[in-house]
């Protein structure tokens, strides 16, 4: 197994060769086209994907708002990188995270089901099994080399929910989430060995975590490799602990020390993931690499912070822990130079359970059957907008909580059998007013959808 280097890594270039069609050629397949349909047009489009598969790099982000992007129309503070990277790509205004907190949230991700069908339905120890597909696992059917930086959250040590047993031959980062609010710690996990930092011992604060993470994942794009990669950089930032090594560059703000702090957690992760973009551009592999950037859940209110204060949920009512528009819309942000139009903005409704089927197309791969998700090649290539199937979330934490977005309607209730509020969100995003008592012919369709729409689980039972 190749061991990542986390202070040097030799530096290439990759110029990726094309292949051009001849024109009789071209108009064989536009015929075939014309005969077979939008089936074959599907096919032949996995095929060229195939023929040379893309490198994928998945940045989340922990905890970051809505409105916590410049993008996304934040004001008071500023984050340059990531606008630079949505104006050389395409802007997602209705992408839905997994959950609203960590652990489902990225079991969503990894497996393809929503919160009503993925293993882990909750923040706790249960770890991935070994008959779980994840994404990492089906792009090694196509010989990607792997890597997991940041924020596991799905297996402890000695569990089968371990980076490298779930697809990842590389993984550098915290397995238990609770640990990873330390962004000073002592160790943290490298494959399954413990790395230890002796600048963060008894107590000390002599490296900031979030930057190694940033230095692992420059190194592994800058090593020397024949096959694709898949490089899942999960930042933790800008959860709790609040605090990054100053408050720099905005120390001198008059705001409340805590978004002072959040406001330079937030500036890092922003520097960070340029310096990602910029490794890219640096190798070549900006045309090669498709780049997504999302965050996990809605913003908290720990330690101090006042989500209201700098609006991290944008227009959105609710935060982290909500079934709310504010607990549950993330940023996503998509750029591969070449292939994406650059400046775009689209409305197309996705989630997070959508990611497994979409990585798998976009590496030439057939997307397996039965996962919730929906491939959203077409959307991210070609910028068209797709119907989505309804979308689905549960809660257990104070009891149980649904939530289900049909069309534009969405539906929430807090209990099993509490009714449901209902909102359309294409008039009111923000959840303001509850019209549930005049439209009860959609009431009785969510109902009826609700009622089949998870599976049970022992591990998060109904109360």
């Amino acid at each position: 197994m190749r061991l990542l280097n986390f202070m040097s890594a030799p530096r290439h270039r990759v110029i990726a060769g094309v292949v051009f069609l001849a024109p009789a050629f071209s108009c064989f397949l536009g015929l075939l086209l014309v005969v077979f349909g939008l089936s074959f047009a599907k096919d032949l489009r996995a095929a060229q994907v195939s023929a040379k598969p893309p490198n994928i790099i998945f940045i989340m982000a922990d905890d970051l708002g809505y409105g916590d992007i410049g993008a996304y129309g934040q004001k008071h503070f500023r984050t340059p990188r990531l606008d630079q990277m949505a104006r050389e790509g395409i802007r997602f205004t209705q992408y839905y995270a997994g959950s609203t907190v960590c652990a489902p949230s990225r079991s969503v991700l990894m497996t393809g089901f929503h919160s009503g069908h993925t293993r882990i339905r909750g923040n706790g120890s249960v770890p991935l099994d070994y008959g779980d597909l994840t994404l990492a696992e089906i792009l090694k059917k196509k010989k990607y080399d792997t890597c997991a930086l940041g924020k596991w959250g799905l297996g402890e040590a000695g569990s089968t929910g371990l980076p490298n047993l779930q697809g990842f031959d590389e993984w550098f980062g915290f397995l238990n989430q609770k640990k990873a609010h330390n962004h000073f710690p002592e160790v943290v996990w490298r494959n399954q060995q413990l790395w230890q930092f002796p600048e963060n011992s008894e107590g000390k604060q002599g490296l900031f975590i979030h930057y190694k993470f940033t230095d692992a994942a420059i190194n592994y794009i800058k090593t020397p490799r024949e096959a694709p990669f898949f490089l899942y950089l999960a930042y933790t930032l800008p959860h709790k602990q609040v605090i990054a090594p100053t408050a720099k560059p905005y120390k001198e703000e008059e705001w409340p020390e805590p978004q002072k702090m959040l406001a330079a957690m937030i500036y890092r992760l922003d520097r960070d993931v340029g310096k990602i973009l910029n490794a890219l551009d640096d190798q070549g592999l900006s045309e090669d690499t498709i780049v997504f950037f999302c965050s996990d859940n809605g913003p908290h209110d720990q330690e101090g912070v006042d989500p209201v204060f700098f609006q991290s949920s944008g227009p959105f009512r609710g935060i982290k822990r909500d079934l709310y528009e504010g607990g549950i819309r993330s940023p996503m942000i998509v750029r591969w130079k070449g292939k994406i139009q650059p400046g775009q903005t689209s409305d197309q409704v996705w989630a997070a359970w959508d990611v497994f089927p979409t990585l798998t197309e976009l590496a030439g791969l057939k997307v397996p059957l039965g996962l919730d998700g929906e491939s959203m090649v077409e959307p991210l290539l070609n910028g068209k907008i797709k119907k989505h199937a309804p979308l689905y979330w549960e809660f257990h934490e104070k009891g149980f909580h649904q939530a289900a977005r049909m069309g534009d309607w969405k539906a929430v209730r807090h209990g099993v059998d509490a009714p449901l509020e209902l909102y359309d969100l294409s008039i009111d995003p923000g959840e303001t007013q509850d019209v549930s008592s005049s439209n009860r012919r959609m009431i009785k369709k969510i109902e009826s959808y609700l009622a089949s729409a998870r599976s049970d689980s022992r591990e998060w039972p109904l109360p």
